[in-house]
C-alpha cells in the first residue's frame, strides 16, 4: 500500500512509545488490503466515419442510441476492415475507478464482471485487458460466450459525435460469481447505480448479493450514481438502496439534483447525509465537495477562511476526520469544498472519468486507513473507528489533484501515479 500524499519516510507509519510494531512484517507485506467492485465491462470505441455509414446502420446523427449485438458486430467488423478506428479504451465507471485506485496505491483490486471467453488479439475484449492495470485482479470475471459491452463514438466531418451502445453480455454476471470471502476481506466494495437499473437482469441480483455480504461483514460500500436520467428513473429504489447498504455516495451535480431535488450542491449533500455517511459531489468548474460526519467533541476547526453558502459556515470543521454516523455519540455534519486544481487544465479533451478519478483518491485514503489499522492497531490514529486516514480537507485536496490529472489526458484511466514531488497532501500527525 502506497500512502497518499508526500510523507517523510521516518513518519510513514507514525508511532509513539506505546506503539511498537514488527517492522519486518511491514516491509515484507504480510498484511494485505484489497478493494473490490462490480462493473458492466465495456470498451469505448472512437472512429471517424462518413455520414453515409450512419445511414447504412440506421443510426440517428448526433444521438445516443442502443444497437443490438448483431448490428454492433457488423459495425465493428467494418470499422476494423476500413481502419477507421481511432482509439479503443477500456471503460466502465467501476473499471476506471479500480484501475486508478491500483495506479495510485500500487495495491491490489479485484473486479467482478464478465469477459469474453474467446479473445482475439486486437478485439475489444483484448483492448480491455491491455488498458487495465496489472494490479487489478481479473481472475474472478465470469466467462461468457459473446462480446462484452461496446460504446461506439462515431465522429462525422464537422466533429459531431453519434453514439451507438451495444450491451453485449455485460449484464449477464450472476450471483455465483460473487465470492463472499473476497468481499468480507476487502477494505471496500465499489458499486455503480448502472447495475441497479433493471431488476430483471442477472447483474442486479449479483450487485444485491455483494451489498448484503458487505453489510453483514461491516465492509464500507461505495456507490457511484450513473446519469441524471437513470437516477430519476429509479430514484425511490436508489434512495432505499443507499439507506440500506451504502457508506459513501459519489455523484456530479446533475445526479445529486435528480436524487434530492436540490440544485445547490451543499443542500443536496446535506440531504444525502440523511441517507448515508459520506458524500463526494463533483461540480465541474466549481470544483468538488466532500461531506460527512464526525464526533462533536473530536471536531477540529479549520485554519482556512470560514465560508457560507447553502449551509452557513459549512467548512468550519473540515480539518476533522470522517466517522460513520452510527459511530458518533453526538454526530455533526462536516463539509469541505475545493476549487479545481490550478484552475483546471489549459485544454480539456475529454471530461469522461474525472469523477471516477476523484473517487479513486477517496477510496485510496479509505483503504490506507484500513491498512494502517491492521499494521498498527494500537496507534493513536485508531482510538476511534475513523473512516479515512486523512481529514475532509486533505482528502478533498487529493481527490482534486487526481481529477485534474485525468482531465489533462485523453483517457479516463491514469497512465501513471502522481509524481512524488507533487505536494498533493500535507501530513497530519494525529498523535499530537
Amino acid at each position: 500500500m502506497k500512502f497518499p500524499g508526500r510523507r517523510k519516510t521516518k513518519h510513514y507509519f507514525p508511532v509513539n512509545a506505546d506503539n511498537r510494531f514488527d517492522l519486518e512484517s511491514t516491509v515484507f507485506g504480510h498484511v494485505n488490503t484489497t478493494v473490490c467492485g462490480i462493473d458492466q465491462n465495456l470498451v469505448d470505441i472512437t472512429a471517424n466515419v462518413d455520414t453515409s455509414l450512419l445511414s447504412d446502420f440506421g443510426l440517428d446523427k448526433g444521438a445516443s442510441q442502443w444497437i443490438d449485438n448483431d448490428t454492433a458486430d457488423r459495425l465493428y467488423k467494418l470499422l476494423k476492415e476500413k481502419q477507421l478506428i481511432e482509439n479503443q479504451y477500456a471503460g466502465g465507471t467501476i473499471g476506471n475507478t479500480l484501475h486508478n485506485y491500483s495506479t495510485l496505491s500500487e495495491d491490489r483490486a479485484i473486479q467482478f464482471g464478465v469477459m469474453s471467453q474467446n479473445i482475439k488479439v486486437g478485439d475489444a475484449s483484448y483492448r480491455y485487458l491491455c488498458d487495465t492495470s496489472s494490479k487489478v485482479d481479473l481472475t474472478c470475471l465470469q466467462p461468457v460466450n459473446g462480446s462484452i459491452g461496446r460504446c461506439f463514438a462515431l465522429i462525422t466531418p464537422g466533429g459531431e459525435r453519434t453514439f451507438g451502445i451495444s450491451p453485449g453480455q455485460m449484464n449477464d454476471l450472476t450471483p455465483e460469481y460473487i465470492y463472499d470471502d473476497i468481499i468480507k476481506n476487502s477494505s471496500a466494495l465499489v458499486l455503480t447505480a448502472y447495475t441497479l437499473g433493471n431488476e430483471s437482469l442477472p447483474i442486479y441480483e449479483a450487485t444485491l448479493k455483494a451489498a448484503q455480504v458487505a453489510k453483514e461483514h461491516d465492509i464500507p460500500v461505495i456507490l457511484t450514481l450513473g446519469t441524471r436520467g437513470l437516477v430519476s428513473a429509479i430514484q425511490k429504489r436508489l434512495v432505499q438502496f443507499i439507506s440500506d447498504y451504502v457508506t459513501v455516495v459519489a455523484m456530479n451535480e446533475e445526479e445529486a439534483e435528480a436524487l434530492t431535488g436540490h440544485k445547490d450542491p451543499l443542500l443536496a449533500s446535506e440531504q444525502i447525509l440523511e441517507m448515508t455517511d459520506m458524500a463526494l459531489l463533483t461540480a465541474g468548474p466549481e470544483g468538488l465537495y466532500l461531506s460527512g460526519y464526525t464526533e462533536q467533541k473530536m471536531a477540529r476547526q479549520t485554519d482556512n477562511p470560514i465560508r457560507s453558502a447553502g449551509v452557513s459556515d459549512f467548512n468550519q470543521f473540515e480539518f476533522s476526520r470522517p466517522l460513520r454516523k452510527g459511530d458518533c455519540e453526538h454526530p455533526i455534519k462536516v463539509y469541505s469544498h475545493i476549487s479545481p486544481y490550478m484552475g483546471g487544465p489549459d485544454k480539456i479533451n475529454n471530461t469522461n472519468g474525472a469523477g471516477d478519478g476523484a473517487l479513486s483518491a477517496v477510496i485510496h485514503d479509505l483503504a490506507a486507513n484500513h491498512f494502517h489499522r491492521k499494521i498498527l492497531p494500537t496507534s493513536s490514529k485508531h482510538k476511534h473507528p475513523w473512516l479515512t486516514y486523512s481529514s475532509f480537507s486533505q482528502v478533498c485536496k487529493y481527490a482534486n489533484r487526481v481529477s485534474y490529472e485525468v482531465l489533462a489526458q485523453s483517457s479516463p484511466r491514469l497512465s501513471r501515479s502522481l509524481p512524488e514531488r507533487e505536494d498533493c497532501l500535507e501530513e497530519t500527525y494525529w498523535e499530537k
